[in-house]
């Protein structure tokens, strides 16, 4: 009788079917992002981005105390019915397997990101910056009205660099460790961060612990993205064995006050390095990524 036999005879799972099925989930996801995208209403993100927020405006206080129970609870309220839900479809492979590759479709954004990328970058490639302009906001959350071609070159590659981690790499990785529970977490912490994460004087401390919750989420994925790009550095031109050390602490850098924070530290570490490296830069092509914006917390 065969290892997969005798577990099934014992009703206990065989940890590499289990492995397996979750490999094929993930590899689904992704090619179901990167046929279909993401769905024209109702995006399983910013339903969440609702449901934070009508919690936020039930338990909102300026205190840190508070912001940590919005953190956990948000998050419980994610990767709770996820865990679930794994639990329930684990009786069956292909449940099992139909489940991680809706919920990684669901969580990565790479060909949103794409696409809005080369809006703008066929944008400046024709030369008609206030089409640029008008493109930047689906990607960058920051005025674009002042910027030149260099300026909304530079906000295009950190956005991409930020969004590679935050909307693929992340959701992947965690997704790896923890299945569709650690897929769904990760994208409601690094959610939270986009939404209540800001240095102002709302959300300094009732934003607090989401701040952190996603800084600790985001470290490895940070540093995986940031080995990537070089690794993928070649393919467009450039090399990656320059890219070194490079520290990119929020103690050591000049911080974003109020709506014009919202990145964590761990893709500001990604920004830093994919910048260090030769041929991935502001005067490189515009790169590929993003995912939709929750919807804005309330005044």
């Amino acid at each position: 009788m065969t290892l997969s036999r005798r577990g099934a005879a014992s009703g206990r799972r065989d940890p590499r079917s289990a492995g397996w099925r979750l490999a094929g989930g993930l590899v689904a996801g992704v090619l179901a992002d990167a046929v279909a995208g993401d769905p024209a209403a109702g995006h399983p993100v910013a339903v969440f981005g609702r449901a934070a927020t009508a919690l936020e405006r039930r338990v909102y206080a300026d205190q840190r105390r508070p912001g940590a129970l919005f953190a956990a609870g948000s998050v419980l309220m994610a990767a709770g019915p996820a865990a679930v839900a794994t639990r329930l479809a684990a009786a069956s492979p292909a449940g099992e397997l139909a489940l991680t590759a809706a919920t990684t479709w669901a969580v990565t954004g790479a060909r949103s990101l794409s696409a809005h990328a080369a809006r703008i970058e066929v944008a400046l490639a024709a030369g008609d910056l206030p089409a640029a302009r008008r493109a930047l906001p689906n990607l960058v959350g920051r005025d674009p009205s002042a910027l030149d071609v260099a300026g909304i070159t530079r906000a295009v590659v950190e956005s991409v660099a930020e969004n590679t981690s935050d909307a693929i790499v992340a959701p992947l990785l965690w997704g790896a460790l923890a299945g569709p529970a650690g897929l769904v977490g990760y994208r409601a912490a690094n959610t939270l961060d986009a939404m209540v994460g800001h240095h102002s004087p709302r959300y300094e401390r009732f934003g607090w612990a989401s701040a952190r919750l996603d800084d600790v989420a985001s470290w490895l994925p940070a540093r995986v993205t940031a080995l990537l790009t070089a690794a993928c550095a070649a393919a467009v031109g450039g090399s990656g064995s320059g890219m070194g050390p490079v520290s990119a602490s929020d103690d050591d850098s000049p911080q974003p006050t109020g709506a014009e924070r919202s990145t964590p530290r761990g893709s500001k570490e990604t920004m830093s390095k994919c910048s260090s490296t030769p041929g991935v830069s502001t005067d490189s092509s515009l790169g590929r990524s993003s995912m939709p914006e929750p919807p804005g917390p309330p005044g």
